[in-house]
């Protein structure tokens, strides 16, 4: 990032200068937006050279050297931090824009969830001409591209409700029967008919289109990422059986899902940062490995505030031994006392790793202690292996 901190200084328009003359689609959401790149990236490599970020950075600087390290490719796909949406969209000028979810996350830098929609309402609003490829089953992205003229809506579920009981528009209760859902307080904003949707084996699109849809990573969540990757190259221009191919490549993405073998342990890493993306990654636990180590920091690229532990749903290991680990190891043994799962509190993850008996070893780690671990299992010699976790987890 630090070119790009630097060519800012000295060149304020500097990512309006470097994204002219690319057809640019931007990706956001709370959770799944490098994941979601990666595969949309893929689809439209069937296109062409695409400039795509390869270590998540998706602020302004990371996009700025993304962009500036290659400058010939005439695509690009940027995952764009929430927060980042209105003016990086003011700035490249995106054919599409693509948004995941919306939930809580990191409040001590970003604010209530329901500031962040009406931002982005705000701003897609200033750019009528952009396609939107919108999570119908999400109240506040729905909420946010409701108005625009150029939806597509993507039928990609959410595990996570806590965020929406109520409508962004009017206050009022949202009310869901199965699928559906609609506000009390305005009867037309209700959940919109989706173009695009998956099950467990297919990917499905306008016209009758269906395809397989194999994917390399694991989680129910991982194939609504792939939809709406899917339903996002269409809409740049790339034959549908081509990106529901391409989006099945996709296997480790910057370290997550990534297994290794250290020692006499084969380790299987997943990242999760806030009550939504918890949730989500602990359905892809495999209760049936050996061990298992959670790792939690504090530090700013975390949040700070680490209230939203209490949110996650650790009851469902009252039967697993837990490591509780990284900085914030105490705050996290509290949480898991509460939940009933025993556990043990080391708090240094490799040291934790190396303390589990030997065997398969689940790591769910937040961002920065995520990072650090993964730089030290390479100091200390792992190697990359094959998994033997199940694809979508056990519980």
């Amino acid at each position: 990032m630090i070119g790009g901190l630097v060519a800012a200084k000295i060149d304020p328009q500097i990512m309006s200068r470097l994204a002219a003359g690319r057809k640019t689609v931007l990706v956001t959401g709370t959770n799944g937006k490098s994941t979601t790149t990666r595969m949309l990236a893929a689809a439209l490599a069937t296109l062409g050279p695409v400039a795509t970020q390869a270590d998540g950075a998706n602020m302004d600087a990371g996009i700025i050297a993304t962009l500036s390290l290659d400058r010939s490719a005439p695509i690009a796909a940027l995952e764009v931090d929430e927060l980042h949406v209105p003016h990086v969209s003011d700035a490249t000028d995106p054919q599409v824009l693509v948004l995941l979810n919306l939930s809580r996350d990191q409040l001590d830098r970003v604010g209530e969830i329901n500031t962040i929609e009406r931002r982005l309402r705000e701003g897609i609003d200033r750019h009528r001409g952009t396609t939107l490829i919108a999570n119908c089953d999400d109240v506040l992205v729905t909420s946010a591209a409701f108005d625009a003229p150029d939806v597509i809506w993507v039928a990609a579920g959410t595990g996570w409700v806590g965020d929406s009981g109520s409508c962004p528009r009017t206050g009022e209760p949202i009310v869901r029967n199965g699928q559906d859902w609609y506000s009390t307080g305005d009867p037309a904003f209700r959940r919109p008919t989706p173009q695009w949707w998956y099950d467990d084996e297919n990917v499905y699109g306008p016209n009758g289109f269906q395809a397989p849809m194999r994917l390399s990573v694991p989680g129910r969540a991982n194939r609504a990422n792939a939809t709406q990757a899917v339903a996002a190259a269409v809409a740049m221009g790339v034959d549908p059986a081509a990106a529901a191919a391409a989006v099945g490549t996709v296997g480790e993405v910057a370290g997550r899902y990534g297994n290794y073998q250290l020692g006499p342990h084969r380790i299987r890493t997943l990242l999760a940062k806030n009550p939504a993306g918890w949730q989500e990654a602990l359905s892809m636990i495999d209760t049936g490995a050996d061990s298992l180590v959670i790792a939690v920091n504090g530090q700013v690229p975390d949040g700070e505030d680490l209230s939203w532990l209490w949110d996650v749903q650790f009851e469902a290991f009252d039967t697993m031994q837990v490591i509780a680990s990284g900085e914030r190891a105490a705050d996290l043994g509290v949480r898991l006392l509460y939940a009933g799962a025993e556990h043990t509190l080391i708090t240094d993850p490799l040291e934790a790793i190396a303390s589990c008996p030997p065997g398969r070893v689940e790591v769910l780690a937040n961002y920065t202690a995520f990072r650090d671990l993964g730089i030290a299992m390479e100091r200390a010699g792992a190697l990359p292996s094959q998994s033997d976790a199940p694809a979508g987890g056990a519980r």
